[in-house]
């Protein structure tokens, strides 16, 4: 393992007012980041945890199922949000609406997303090759917030693919126009999810970015993973996506590990199966019964990952419908079954590499600042 005396002596990462002790930041993920989640996430450890995506549009709209989503607990501190939009007047009217009514303490922005359905439209992962239309955005989102004292960060990939990097770019335009924070998925669009991240990348956007915190992100699927990005890249903080995913418990390791102390091991199966538990009455509360639990069955095969549970026993778990079938099958968990290592590697989606959907034309003017047609889609991703 790399010497982290340098990462641990760091100074504590500031996003605006904010200090982020340890410097751990959720990532938001469509589906999974929402209230019932964030506030399991956070009975382990600090940090700051980001809902689930917000478009723009539909917060100028009040669009009913989006003003549901942008739910906070009492005690979450900061109450982070990620807005996706592609029009700049329709950003700096949604950050105007956010902060002007309370609605959250530090907004992050989507310029990373694969998605075909995003970027076929130019949104997403695709904007940022639109150099002066991402810049606009970033002024006027930025610009915005800062007026009720929000940071207002952004985050990224590399590039489009490996012929169109676009994340040096990308850095120092929005530090430029006012970013509170940086951060980047060290991967391009066409990876998605699969094969490593380029960690090397941070340590490069680190170098040409030096007047705001530099964040990333990729293959963090352990605390020694955070500690080992953040000495060999120098980054200021790191962005745990997938790893968590059946796994809340990773920001108290997460936790520990920054602070010097011994990382806990994994829980045992009768313990997965009490936060499982606990997870399915955060989501009842905030959805009610039936949405919840129909929501809870794709977190299964996540929190059960690696353990010594028959195939019969997943489908059924897969398939619950109520709280009573939920504890029915928990009591046929073997408890003392330990945490099992081959639990700690990837998690989530990994999929294939392919090639990017963009609109037509897309890379013929990286100086073009009209504005696509991606207005239309639904918070969440």
């Amino acid at each position: 393992m790399e010497d982290v005396t340098a990462t641990l002596s760091k100074p504590a990462l500031r996003i605006g007012p904010y200090e982020v002790d340890p410097p751990v930041v959720l990532a938001p993920m469509a589906g999974i980041t929402n209230v019932a989640f964030r506030r399991l996430c956070q009975e382990y450890g600090a940090g700051i945890y980001v809902c689930e995506m917000i478009t723009a549009r539909a917060v100028v709209e009040r669009h009913p199922g989006t003003m549901h989503m942008m739910t906070f607990g009492p005690n979450e501190k900061p109450r982070s949000m990620q807005l996706y939009g592609v029009d700049p007047k329709t950003m700096r009217e949604a950050v105007k609406i956010i902060v002007g009514e309370g609605l959250a303490d530090h907004i992050d922005s989507n310029f990373g997303c694969p998605v075909a359905k995003v970027t076929r439209k130019g949104g997403g992962a695709a904007l940022p090759f639109k150099r002066r239309l991402f810049a606009d955005i970033v002024r006027e989102s930025a610009s915005a917030a800062a007026e009720a004292g929000v940071p207002f960060t952004v985050k990224f990939r590399i590039g489009i693919d490996d012929d169109h990097h676009t994340y040096l770019d990308a850095g120092r335009i929005a530090e430029a126009e006012g970013a509170a924070a940086v951060s980047l998925h060290a991967r391009t669009a066409a990876q998605r999810y699969s094969g490593k991240a380029d960690w090397s990348a941070i340590a490069r956007l680190k170098e040409a970015v030096t007047g705001i915190p530099v964040l990333g992100n990729g293959d963090i699927f352990a605390a020694d993973d955070a500690l080992r990005m953040m000495a060999e890249t120098g980054c200021d903080g790191v962005v745990v996506g997938r790893g968590c995913l059946g796994r809340p418990w990773l920001f108290g390791e997460l936790e520990a590990a920054f602070a010097g102390r011994p990382v806990p091991p994994g829980p045992k199966l009768g313990e997965v199966g009490r936060v499982l538990r606990r997870h399915a009455e955060l989501l009842i509360k905030h959805d009610g019964a039936r949405k919840a639990l129909r929501d809870l069955r794709k977190h299964m095969a996540w929190y059960l990952m690696g353990f010594p549970v028959g195939s019969e026993l997943r489908r059924r778990f897969a398939m619950v419908s109520s709280l009573d079938e939920l504890d029915e099958l928990i009591a046929l968990l073997d408890a003392d079954a330990p945490f099992p290592a081959d639990a700690e590697g990837p998690r989530g989606r990994q999929g294939s590499p392919g090639k990017v959907t963009l609109p037509h034309g897309w890379l013929n003017d990286p100086d073009d600042d009209c504005v696509p047609e991606a207005e239309d889609m639904h918070s969440g991703g």
